[in-house]
Formats: structure tokens, sequence, C-alpha cells
């Protein structure tokens, strides 16, 4: 299914094929569905979530003005049959740091997060893309992160407070790089406020930042992954080797040879045989089956139901 025909996106950019034509990876911009932003993740989860105490490295880190907080700032060991534990996250450390400006991020909500986990694997379908979840926690003022490229497609949630975004031309051809963007940045695209409710779109690789605004702003963001160089070659890889039948470990130089000349034969007619779009697809859907499993197959009370009565 392309773009224009996913329909879970309308719950944050209203007309999926009005947001094909007029935004995806061409324009940023900023989108007010019906009733507010649908998240399946909100300020009360985040709050559920660090109570619990939990959530272990690497799904939580802060950053301040600096960059990332050393991770002993906001993780505090826990004992567990008498044997001290490193690295959960300590709720009473991580709201005073945020109460000094602190930034905090919470990653692939999607894998620990049911409801998240769920909605995302319905529009990961549809997309035939993968779909990740972060959460973004940044009091008034501060940076949520410095000027940076994702190499995504985000679709921005604001759920609490309000924040200001600044979004910069995309890059011109496929040679660019995700992460900080040092130096000059390219001409601006858009600059807003995004408050709750609200949606802000920014494009692959359109360099991008923000500044928490009014009160406490939390946004979830949906990342929209896209296959790289990297994931074509792994996949060409794979089907080019579908069904090779090349001795393991030839014993001479003569074999050596021959085991060579039937890979290539055999990488050959594989190749001739591919389209564009068979290793475009692979490659998606190689990225699909990394994702969490929407639901348990068999659940623990299910297997105990399933025991009940036996010896």
């Amino acid at each position: 299914m392309n773009i224009a025909h996913a329909t879970t996106l309308s719950r944050w950019v209203g007309d999926p094929a009005a947001f094909a034509a007029d935004h995806w990876r061409r324009r940023p911009g900023v989108f007010t569905p019906g009733g507010g932003a649908a998240s399946p993740f909100t300020l009360a989860d985040v709050d559920e979530a660090l109570a619990t105490g939990f959530l272990h490295e690497p799904y939580v880190e802060m950053t301040g003005p600096e960059g990332p907080l050393p991770a002993d700032t906001y993780f505090s060991a826990r004992s567990v049959n008498h044997t001290s534990y490193a690295g959960f996250a300590d709720q009473e450390k991580i709201r005073a740091l945020i109460g000094r400006g602190a930034t905090l991020l919470m990653r692939r909500v999607d894998q620990w997060h049911s409801p998240t986990r769920e909605l995302l694997a319905v529009l990961s379908a549809e997309l035939r893309r993968p779909v990740e979840a972060f959460c973004f926690v940044t009091p008034a003022g501060a940076h949520g992160a410095p000027l940076h490229r994702d190499d995504a497609d985000v679709l921005v949630l604001q759920l609490g407070g309000s924040k200001d975004w600044r979004v910069y031309e995309g890059p011109a051809d496929g040679d660019w790089q995700e992460g900080r963007v040092e130096g000059e940045p390219p001409a601006e695209v858009l600059r807003t406020t995004v408050r709750a409710g609200e949606v802000l779109y920014v494009p692959r690789g359109f360099p991008h930042e923000a500044v928490g605004s009014g009160g406490l702003s939390a946004h979830l963001s949906l990342t929209i992954r896209e296959v790289h160089k990297g994931d074509l070659f792994r996949s060409l890889q794979r089907l080019s080797a579908r069904a090779m039948e090349v001795e393991a470990r030839p014993l001479d130089e003569a074999a050596l040879l021959a085991a060579a000349t039937a890979m290539l034969d055999h990488v050959g007619k594989a190749v001739a045989d591919l389209t564009p779009q068979d290793l475009v697809d692979h490659a998606r859907r190689s990225r699909l089956a990394a994702l969490p499993s929407p639901g348990v197959p068999v659940s623990l009370s299910d297997l105990g139901a399933e025991h009940t009565g036996h010896p």
C-alpha cells in the first residue's frame, strides 16, 4: 500500500491522499486532527512508566544544554535477591533534572508500551515501512536536541505544552548524513509553534530544531523509516544467494575456482531475474520483520488454562 492509501495516517494528517500529494517527502506542515492528535501514549503513561522503576538503559536518556548527561545522574541501582543491579531509571532524579532544564528522551516506546506497539504495527503494515516511537519531555526554554537531520520521516504528536520548531530545506541528493548539522544551516522553510493536539510533519533529511515554549512540552515522535543503500545491498545478497548450491569448503585450488565459477553463474542468473521493485520490496519486508510483534501468540494465562487439571 502506498502513502495515499494508508488510512491510519488520517488520525494525524487528515486526508492521506492530500498529505501524499502536498507534503510527503516535499515539505513540512502542521496538522490539526479533529478532536486533537490521537496518541497511544500520553504524559500520564510517561509518569506510569517512570513510576514502575523498571525502565532500563538504553530506553531512557537525558540531555542538557551541552549534550547527554552522565547516566548516574538519572539511573540508580536496584537490589534483587541481595544483588545490586545498576541502570534503572530513577523517577525522582529524572524529575529533578527536568526541573533544572534537562530533556527526557524515552526510546522505542513501541517496544515496551502495548497500545503504541499495536497501533504502529497497523501503520507499519499500511506504509510497508517500519514506524518507531520516541517520547520527548522538554521544559520551557530548553532545546530537545541540537539542529540535526533524521534518517526518517517524522510525525510529531504534541501531547502537552507547546514547542517552537524551525525546519530547514532538505538535501539536494542522496549523499547526506543523519545526525547533528554543523555550520550554517540551509534555508529555513518553516517556523512554527506546535501546541497540544497538533501534529508536525518533518520530511526525511530536513534539518530541524525545537525549543520548549509553553509549559512542560511533551511529544511523541513517530519515525517512519526508509531503506537505504545498506539495506538494498543486504537484500541483493540474500536474493542472489537463494538456493545456491556451492561447496562450503573447497579442498584444493581447482575446487575453489569451480565454486567461484558456480557462484558467479548463479548470482548472474538470479540478478537477471530481479527487478528494482523486487529489491526494494525485499529490503522493506526485512526491516518490517525486525519490529516487535503486535501481540503474544500464546499468553501465560492461556498456557495456565491449558494445564489446569493436568498432573
